[in-house]
Parts: structure tokens; sequence; C-alpha cells
């Protein structure tokens, strides 16, 4: 949000040319600032902006920027850094490499979190914990699922979807992961710590936000590994009681056992409940699908996208020997400069 002192730093690392980019913007994403931010980007010549009167928080400027690079810039690959200078703008050329090669539609800076001195032991172990959980429920192999150091194609952003409000990080791995997005991870350096974190006031505060998003998310994908597996267990749970009812009245010790019944037909009900749920979210995961394949489809003629791999059926014999092929234009690569707290600046390269 407040990024006059550490703006500067970022601005002044940007790279000016990158090995296959044609041309390098920069957008900077103003989430409600009431310092001199704009000014202080505007005097290192920075020409595109967002502005939002008000603190909208992370995943929302993340949205905004990603529908001004695509829509107004025509950016072709988006990068996204922070405005406190976390990350080094110096390797923007190497984490955009999978892209250009055509290896990846999003590529991730692995931070090392092992390395970095400024984070605590519980810290390194709590990233080392949610990666894995982000990749169980993204069916992906990332060291870093945390790092906001990212690259993202064109067609990747087209078909991401944010729903969330606090955070896209996870969530934007678990949706590419599941529509089959291919991500590459980028070892990168951090620079030093130049303030505290404004996204969460507290390491458990950021887990159970972060966790929340995961949940969502997963049952969003998976809703069957979700509530089949609570139906079963409940299942089995409100079997047992019944049982041994069941066993106590055959050897004839039934006695006052109608505790056991009261939980059994509770657990039984939850069971049954676990189960209709099931049902009702497969429906509503196929009507999602379908919305955000409309949804895709009005983007790409929203913002003009390339839908030459698009399935086609031609008659190869018949088109006419185009010729030489000319090389493809690359529009402008935006890189997105978000401060890491809700309501950064963001740039686009």
């Amino acid at each position: 949000m407040n990024e006059e002192a550490t703006l500067p730093l970022v601005l002044e690392t940007m790279p000016s040319a990158i090995p296959g980019i044609d041309e390098i913007e920069i957008l900077v994403i103003d989430d409600g600032s009431t310092d001199r931010t704009i000014e202080v980007a505007r005097s290192y010549g920075v020409r595109h902006f967002v502005h939002h009167t008000r603190n909208m928080g992370l995943a929302r400027s993340f949205r905004d920027g990603v529908e001004y690079a695509l829509g107004v810039m025509g950016a072709d690959i988006v990068v996204n850094t922070d405005g406190d200078n976390q990350y080094p703008q110096q390797m923007i050329g190497e984490l955009v490499q999978p892209l250009l090669r055509g290896e990846a539609d999003i590529a991730i800076g692995d931070r090392q979190t092992a390395t970095i001195a400024h984070f605590s032991p519980f810290k390194k172990f709590m990233q080392r914990v949610g990666s894995q959980v982000v990749n169980f429920a993204a069916g992906t192999e990332l060291p870093d699922a945390a790092s906001g150091f990212r690259a993202y194609s064109r067609q990747a952003l087209i078909r991401l979807n944010i729903v969330t409000q606090f955070s896209y990080c996870m969530e934007t791995i678990i949706q590419a992961g599941n529509k089959r997005l291919k991500i590459a991870s980028v070892p990168i350096t951090t620079n030093p710590k130049t303030r505290e974190s404004r996204l969460f006031t507290n390491i458990f505060q950021h887990m159970a936000k972060s966790g929340q998003a995961i949940l969502r998310s997963y049952i969003m994908f998976k809703p069957h590994t979700i509530f089949t597996t609570l139906g079963v267990v409940l299942l089995i749970g409100g079997l047992i009681p019944f049982v041994r009812f069941l066993i106590l009245n055959w050897m004839g010790a039934a006695g006052d056992h109608i505790q056991s019944l009261i939980l059994g037909s509770s657990l039984l009900v939850g069971s049954l409940l676990s189960f209709a749920l099931l049902v009702i979210s497969d429906l509503l995961r196929t009507n999602r699908v379908l919305l955000e394949d409309t949804l895709q489809r009005i983007k790409e003629l929203q913002y003009g996208a390339d839908t030459a791999a698009a399935p086609a059926v031609r008659d190869l014999e018949r088109l006419p020997d185009p010729g030489p092929l000319a090389a493809p234009e690359v529009r402008p690569v935006p890189v997105e400069l978000q401060p890491e707290s809700a309501g950064s600046a963001r740039t686009t390269s």
C-alpha cells in the first residue's frame, strides 16, 4: 500500500531489456496508498497505474492489475513482484525463460526458504508444510508455493479466475494444477528484509487464512475426496454403536444403552448429509466448469487472445503454401509490482 521508501529500490533494479522480449512496461498497482508512492513511481518514468481509492486487498489488486495488463497493455507475459523489494528484480529475465521456451505456462520463483536468515525455524517448517499441502491439492511439486515472484503467460491468466479475498498465491496454484497448466519453479535469492509483512498480523493468522483458501479451492475441484471420505468415516462411526448395542442385546446385557443408539443415529445422519453434499457439490462443479469455459471464451474475445491453439479441423492439402513464416509479434510483457501486503504497488514489465 505505502511503498514510498522501498519503491525506488524496486524500480532501479528493473531490467531494461530481456532476451526474447521486445518491450518491457511497468504497471504500478496503488491499493489505497496515502503516501507519495504514485509520485515516486512517476519520477522513475512509470506510465501505467491502477488506482484504488481505498485498500481492496491483495487478491483484488492482482486481478485488477491482470485486467489492465491484458486489456490495456496487450501483454503476453505478466510478471508479479512486490513493492517492498523482497524479490530480486534482476532475475526477472531468468524467471520468464521457461515461458519463452514454451516449457511452462507459469513460473514461480523458489526463494529457497531454508536459506533465508530472517525466517525463524518455525516459519521455515510451516513454509514446507504449506507447500506440501498445496502440492497435494494441486498435484504439483513446487518447493515454494507461497512465493509471490511469478510470471504468467497470457493464456494462463485467461484461464485462471481469482475468487478469494485474501491472497491469490495458493488459489492460483491449485487452479492451475487442476486445469493442467504447466508450472515451473525457478531458484532465486531474496533481498534483505525492509519491513514487517502487512498481509497478516502474525503467522497463525496467515496459516488460518491460507488454510481456508486452500480448503475452499480443493473442494471446488475435488469434492469427491472430501465428502466421500467424511461420509464413510461418519458411516463407520455411526454403525459401531449399533453393532455394539446388538451384541449386548444378543448377550442379554443391552440394559440402558440408548445413548449409543442416539450417538450412532447422529453420526449416520451426518454421513447421509455428507453424501447429499457430495451430490450437490458435484453438480455445482459441473456447472462451474461450464461457466469457466464460457468465461474463458469471453476473455479471449475481450483481450483479443490468440486462439490458434484451439481445436480445429482443416484440410491441410488444400491450404496454399504460406511461404517463409514471419517472426511472431511479442507484445509488452507486464511485470506487476505489488507490495507484499494487501494494497501494494505492482509492476508490469
